[in-house]
């Protein structure tokens, strides 16, 4: 059973995200049958986020790049949990999930998920 203290954080981190983040898109390529092969097939899922620029301080060169953004997206709504190798869209520009953390604090209720996004 859903912990109703993080069922209020979904909430109010969706509301925050439709007040100020932008509409775009989680794209997750699944790959071809092992069996009788084929062409890659792109599924598109339309989210709620926000791209934000990391803090001077926690870019060290190596983990997290300049060009990086910590991405925030919004769990309502979204039919898949945002992993690493998916690209996440946002104001047109194209990014990689190279790192995810799904603040998952009860094992019921993704509050909001936080992903790490490289420029492609």
């Amino acid at each position: 059973m859903a912990n109703a203290l993080y069922t209020r954080l979904q909430a109010t981190a969706d509301r925050l995200l439709k007040s100020y983040g932008q509409t775009g898109t989680i794209k997750r390529t699944s790959p071809p049958d092992p069996v009788f092969g084929g062409d890659p097939i792109v599924l598109t899922y339309p989210a709620k986020l926000v791209p934000m620029t990391y803090d001077q301080r926690y870019i060290d060169g190596t983990n997290i790049l300049t060009s990086d953004r910590q991405i925030y997206i919004s769990s309502v709504g979204l039919a898949i949990v945002p992993q690493v190798g998916d690209i996440a869209t946002a104001g047109g520009v194209d990014f990689h999930i190279v790192n995810a953390d799904p603040n998952n604090y009860d094992g019921v209720t993704n509050v909001v998920f936080i992903v790490q996004g490289r420029m492609a």
